[in-house]
């Protein structure tokens, strides 16, 4: 039975969609809309590999599915198969702990939420309200990326912050990627003959232009890099990552605005800021150049990763395997590299050749008598999400 899913992820000037079959795992349809609320936008639809591209205005993001549907109608396929839509939504808070079925209860529950991802639950709320008005036939479902850090124990998620004012404005660490860590921590378990093994300690790397990493225990997480935004944790291509809590207050005493610290840790640091390069790519060719900013840069990038594992595995009480995702923990060789040679005297042993090769289909990496598995898993978040939406509506 075919189980096409319509899966929409929408972001501030942006809206992306594909349509994948639950069962099957096929794609038969994907695009993107960007520039939504500028003066021109664009329209691109891959229908089975033939790309239609439009030009127009969309001024939010109403107008913006409204045009979807109609590439749907003109290029296809119909949308008349799909059995349910499920929605993209970052920050779920301490209300949404899994996927549900929306409605208009959701729908104000996460208009409450919004000042918790202020850039990212309001366009998700209007991309949602679009595609319930124009297709209110069929069951929507919200995917919410902080629902895989709902089992983090209260040490964890707990900063150490007046207790009084955490409650009252719900701060707290929550995560996100986790749609990605879920999918790669079970394929992993998977890979390793492993399902549903409650001893089985993993840690997963999502290193993409956002970064996180997880110590995942018995298929839970137990603790995760981003917090209560996507700013803490890991260096990432423009966001910094962890940095003292106090350069909000220095930097505002040497003229900056609290807003301009805010835009410069998320959109001017990271990668971007220690060496002008946000593609991994670039910074390796510019390393052989010999540029030392890029060799800085990388160099902090590994550093903040190995802090991060060697903190996990004593949570964890040791690991068994280290998994690499998404765009750059796919990609990157010399990111994995001297991540794993710094971790050597821990039980981590690399092969170099297969480390050097490059793949679609999940593959280990380290050596034969490596005590600690590296894995390579390419994650899938769009399947993870169809079939979270097909697993609810047929619940």
């Amino acid at each position: 039975m075919a189980t096409p899913i319509l899966l929409l992820n929408c972001g501030s000037s942006s809206m992306k969609y594909q349509v994948i079959d639950a069962e099957t795992q096929e794609s038969s349809a994907s695009g993107l809309v960007e520039r939504i609320g500028q003066a021109s936008g664009e329209l691109k639809h891959n229908n089975n590999g033939e790309e239609t591209v439009r030009e127009g205005w969309f001024p939010n993001h109403t107008v913006a599915f409204g045009a979807v549907v109609a590439a749907f109608e003109e290029f296809g396929p119909g949308l008349q198969s799909i059995v349910a839509m499920g929605h993209r939504v970052v920050h779920g808070g301490d209300r949404f702990l899994e996927s549900v079925r929306i409605d208009d209860e959701v729908v104000s529950e996460l208009k409450r939420l919004a000042p918790l991802a202020p850039l990212h639950n309001p366009p998700a709320i209007a991309g949602i309200r679009a595609a319930m008005d124009l297709l209110p036939d069929i069951p929507h479902v919200g995917i919410f990326d902080t629902a895989f850090f709902t089992t983090l124990p209260a040490e964890a998620y707990t900063y150490a912050i007046d207790q009084e004012l955490a409650k009252e404005h719900g701060i707290r660490k929550y995560g996100f990627h986790g749609t990605s860590h879920q999918y790669v921590s079970g394929k992993a378990a998977e890979y390793l003959d492993r399902v549903g093994d409650p001893d089985l300690r993993v840690i997963v790397c999502h290193l993409g232009n956002g970064a996180s990493i997880s110590a995942v225990h018995g298929g839970k997480a137990i603790e995760t890099s981003m917090g209560l935004t996507p700013l803490q944790g890991l260096v990432m291509g423009t966001r910094s990552g962890d940095v003292d809590p106090g350069l909000h207050k220095f930097l505002s005493s040497h003229g900056m605005t609290f807003d301009e610290v805010d835009t410069m840790l998320n959109k001017r640091s990271g990668m971007l800021g220690l060496c002008g390069f946000t593609d991994m790519r670039d910074v390796a060719t510019e390393i052989e150049k010999g540029n030392e900013e890029a060799q800085l840069a990388r160099d902090v990038y590994v550093h903040r990763l190995v802090f991060y594992i060697g903190a996990y595995m004593a949570l964890l009480g040791g690991v068994d395997a280290l998994v690499f995702t998404a765009g750059v923990g796919e990609n990157a060789a010399h990111i994995r590299g001297p991540v794993v040679e710094r971790l050597k005297g821990m039980g981590f042993e690399l092969d170099a050749d297969k480390n050097a090769e490059r793949s679609r289909e999940p593959r280990e990496i380290s050596t034969s008598d490596s005590r600690v598995k590296v894995l390579v898993i390419p994650t899938n978040e769009e399947l993870a999400m169809a079939q979270e939406t097909l697993a609810l509506i047929d619940a």
